[in-house]
């Protein structure tokens, strides 16, 4: 409580870091449980702030859905699970529908629309990165870890950029405190960390690396203002309180987000 915001930022996001880029070095089941923690903390996050403005949802079957697609996935991508999985999966969400008929509740199909926007924004994104992690046929943390590192680079670019540089306005509707200036930072800081990532992990090759920081850069940025118009829409200032200096798991993880699928999309088309 003593520590100033900057402080409490900077220790949360250290540590943080530290675990999960150590939960994504070590193997893919110490992988495959910080996600878990990441996409739970989101799922529930994401009902909560819904919920606080006076919106229902299927909070828990909403949860056990979003983790059993992001488990789900994971097996299937590494060969434990057929990809018919899906089809199965498809089936069980529709059990949301089910379930309303048996509660009182008085607009049903907002609750089922919105703990299905619960799973496609939180669940589906973190279920896709497993298939950047398997890419190559088995587990490899190294494009993994570069997304995280290019990132928070954006991020820690884009906010000590926009602190002592910014004067212009990004998108003041949506996000007053985002400037030109900030953005411009954390694009240079990415595309230098991209660098820095080929001399350490040549395979993927350098316009490889630049062409993935363009794309975390663009979609990230994207997705914080896209989180911003969810609070905003809410008339709420942050996601939660679990990481203090960042706010919840949503404000601290909105970049990767939104990112994710057109990381993905980007590993395709190469």
């Amino acid at each position: 409580s003593k520590m100033s915001n900057l402080q409490q930022r900077l220790f949360v996001g250290v540590t943080g870091a530290a675990i999960i880029l150590s939960g994504i070095c070590f193997n893919q089941w110490s992988y495959l449980f910080v996600f878990f923690v990441i996409t739970i903390f989101s799922l529930i996050e994401f009902h909560n702030l819904v919920n606080s403005a006076g919106i229902q949802t299927n909070k828990w079957a909403g949860v056990v859905l979003g983790l059993t697609l992001l488990f789900g996935s994971f097996f299937v991508v590494s060969g434990y699970l057929k990809p018919s999985f899906y089809l199965f999966y498809f089936a069980l969400m529709f059990i949301l529908f089910f379930i309303e008929l048996f509660q009182t509740h008085e607009k049903p199909f907002e609750r089922t629309a919105f703990s299905f926007l619960a799973m496609a924004y939180t669940a589906l994104p973190y279920s896709l990165l497993h298939y950047v992690a398997f890419k190559s046929g088995s587990y490899n943390f190294e494009i993994v870890l570069g997304i995280f590192f290019l990132l928070w680079a954006n991020d820690t670019g884009g906010y000590f950029g926009g602190r002592f540089l910014g004067k212009h306005k990004l998108y003041e509707r949506i996000s007053p405190k985002k400037t030109w200036e900030g953005s411009i930072s954390g694009g240079l800081l990415s595309i230098l960390i991209a660098l820095t990532l080929n001399y350490f992990f040549p395979t993927l090759g350098l316009w490889k690396w630049i062409g993935l920081a363009l794309v975390i850069v663009i979609a990230g940025s994207m997705g914080d203002l896209v989180e911003s118009q969810l609070k905003r829409s809410l008339s709420i200032k942050d996601s939660g309180s679990t990481l203090p200096g960042h706010g919840g798991f949503l404000d601290r993880f909105d970049g990767l987000i939104i990112s994710l699928p057109f990381i993905v999309a980007y590993f395709e088309l190469l």
